[in-house]
């Protein structure tokens, strides 16, 4: 007689748990393969961008803040060149200044339609808390204003080796309390990727600690959510994002730097492990071979599962925050374009 397979299945799930292998010491063994570059409903442009080269830095293992500053600086020299014809061809401009002591650049579009003039997003820029100091940092910011047509707020939190942890959420926060003495919470949303994902998860558990009012609405870019490196996909796509290339890369280093001795769990520098009840309507943005795709998954699923309204944006074949490396991609526009839909239908209500 043969075995009855529903049977079986029963009896696979009657079997006691201290007679099951430790699901911690059972590893898939995946063949070495040769990846090849997607192309379905890819740009070629971005095709270009997702065939890279692994990032030659990403094996950077800086120790001290001195260090992370000395190539932040040598980056940021670069970056800053090609912001003036940003500006010029998203329409925009962008004016240093700064708020309650805080260092920030305000940059507004040229037009902005009426439904926006009473808005207001406050950027906080990536880099694994080390790098994009000034100016450098805004680009993420340009695209915005320019493509969305709000004004932005662009922080420039301090940094190793000026400051370290909480500097950046400090600093942030004390931007967003400025904001408030003119604007209303639900006017405001918040925004940033990689690091700055991170920060706006943070600035949420933060203003919820000290009973600020929560913004309108938030768009983590694949947040540094998880610092301790927990997450599928810090396996699955190792080697395979392109840009942060490794869990035990420049940016496992940098965040270390900036952390100071601070334990890595703590929700303010890993907010997946915070309290997400009341947080505000969220998008989501990450890519299938970003390394923090797990981070970006993880964070969605506790929002949905406190209740929150949260979206969840994948583009095919994207590592790290590759949807703004080149504002002229379609990829680009439809990303920011989505966020931006997503703050005009939550902001203000």
């Amino acid at each position: 007689m043969k075995p009855n397979w529903l049977m079986l299945v029963l009896g696979v799930l009657a079997v006691p748990m201290a007679g099951r292998a430790d699901p911690a010491r059972q590893l898939l063994d995946v063949p070495a393969k040769a990846l090849p570059v997607p192309t379905a409903d890819i740009s070629p442009g971005m095709q270009a961008i997702i065939a890279r080269p692994l990032n030659p830095d990403w094996n950077k293992l800086w120790k001290t803040g001195e260090e992370a500053r000395a190539y932040a600086d040598t980056q940021a020299a670069q970056t800053v060149k090609g912001i003036p014809a940003m500006l010029e061809r998203l329409h925009v401009k962008s004016e240093a200044s700064t708020l309650d002591g805080v260092r920030v650049h305000v940059i507004t579009p040229e037009t902005m339609p009426d439904t926006n003039r009473d808005k207001v997003l406050i950027h906080v820029h990536g880099g694994c808390y080390v790098l994009f100091p000034g100016e450098s940092g805004t680009t993420e910011a340009v695209m915005m204003a320019g493509l969305g047509r709000y004004k932005v707020i662009a922080v420039d939190y301090r940094m190793p080796p000026e400051a370290y942890f909480p500097a950046a959420l400090d600093d942030a926060i004390t931007a967003y309390k400025a904001v408030l003495k003119n604007t209303s919470p639900s006017n405001v949303a918040f925004f940033g990727t990689s690091a700055g994902g991170a920060l706006t998860l943070e600035m949420v558990l933060r203003a919820k600690q000290l009973g600020l009012p929560m913004p309108g609405a938030i768009a983590p870019g694949t947040p540094m959510s998880d610092v301790t490196k927990t997450g599928d996909t810090f396996h699955t796509n190792e080697q395979v994002d392109n840009v942060l290339v490794s869990r035990d890369g420049f940016c496992d280093a940098a965040t270390i730097v900036y952390a100071k001795g601070h334990d890595l769990s703590d929700a303010l520098l890993s907010p997946v492990n915070g309290d997400m009840h009341g947080f505000p309507p969220t998008i989501l943005t990450t890519g299938t071979r970003d390394l923090l795709l797990s981070n970006t998954v993880r964070v969605h699923r506790k929002l949905r599962r406190a209740g929150v309204a949260a979206e969840l944006v994948v583009f095919e074949g994207q590592s790290h925050a590759q949807y703004q490396f080149d504002n002229t991609l379609p990829e680009t526009e439809e990303a920011f374009g989505e966020i931006a839909a997503f703050f005009g239908e939550h902001l203000g209500h």
